[in-house]
């Protein structure tokens, strides 16, 4: 059964304000990232901490909290997690194997690892840059190259790269995930094409910057709506 055929997983990443996230919690939503990477959508371990328990008080079913870093140092880490409960950690540099193994026992959270396509290290043998990480990750993510936080450019990247990845994950038994230029008029071509476990969305669904509750549910409607016409 393909991705497409089980229902793709759905991650809006970026949310910032609590009534955004309130309006969204009766969509199928099933991660929900906070940015502490350096971006115009950062939120504080403080403001993330009231987010999770603003989100975690709605009902026994809701989204699984990610806080997305890029190069964090273990202090920072440890400091957000006071403050926030997260479920999953993404990190979206050039961490190693080694870190994300640390976290994953440190922390007792899920480790997503994020390859930005485009970047010099995306250029690599694939066995070479990815091989040290199976066994120490979760899932995988990719995402289109940005020079300044790594992530988050609102662009697609060349999704002909997407088998060899799908690969390496179903090879290593963990989902990937594609992120980059997404919105809900290409999603379905996505799905269509490439059947990744997943779809992660930010800017895709903003507009003038900020996070659209309609745009939102017009992107969760479409990759559910892929799904059950995929059967």
């Amino acid at each position: 059964m393909t991705a497409a055929q089980r229902g793709a997983l759905v991650k809006i990443c970026g949310l910032k304000d609590v009534q955004v996230l309130k309006s969204i919690l009766h969509l199928p939503i099933d991660y929900i990232g906070f940015m502490f990477a350096k971006s115009r959508r950062q939120v504080s371990a403080a403001q993330a901490g009231e987010l999770i328990r603003s989100m975690r008080e709605h009902g026994s079913v809701v989204p699984r909290a990610v806080g997305v870093f890029m190069n964090p140092t273990p202090e920072e880490l440890a400091a957000v997690l006071r403050e926030a409960p997260l479920d999953t950690v993404q990190l979206h540099g050039s961490e190693s194997a080694e870190l994300c193994r640390w976290v994953r026992a440190t922390f007792g959270v899920d480790v997503i690892k994020v390859v930005s396509i485009g970047s010099e290290a995306s250029n690599r043998p694939l066995g070479e840059t990815l091989e040290p990480y199976a066994g120490s990750i979760d899932m995988l993510l990719l995402d289109t190259f940005e020079p300044v936080v790594g992530g988050g450019s609102g662009k697609t990247f060349a999704w002909d790269r997407i088998p060899a990845y799908l690969e390496w994950a179903r090879q290593a038994n963990i989902p990937l995930l594609v992120a980059g230029g997404l919105q809900a008029d290409n999603v379905g071509e996505l799905l269509g094409s490439y059947a990744p476990d997943g779809v992660d969305v930010s800017s895709g669904v903003e507009t003038d910057g900020v996070k659209d509750v309609s745009k939102i549910t017009a992107f969760v409607e479409r990759v559910k709506q892929h799904a059950s016409s995929s059967r």
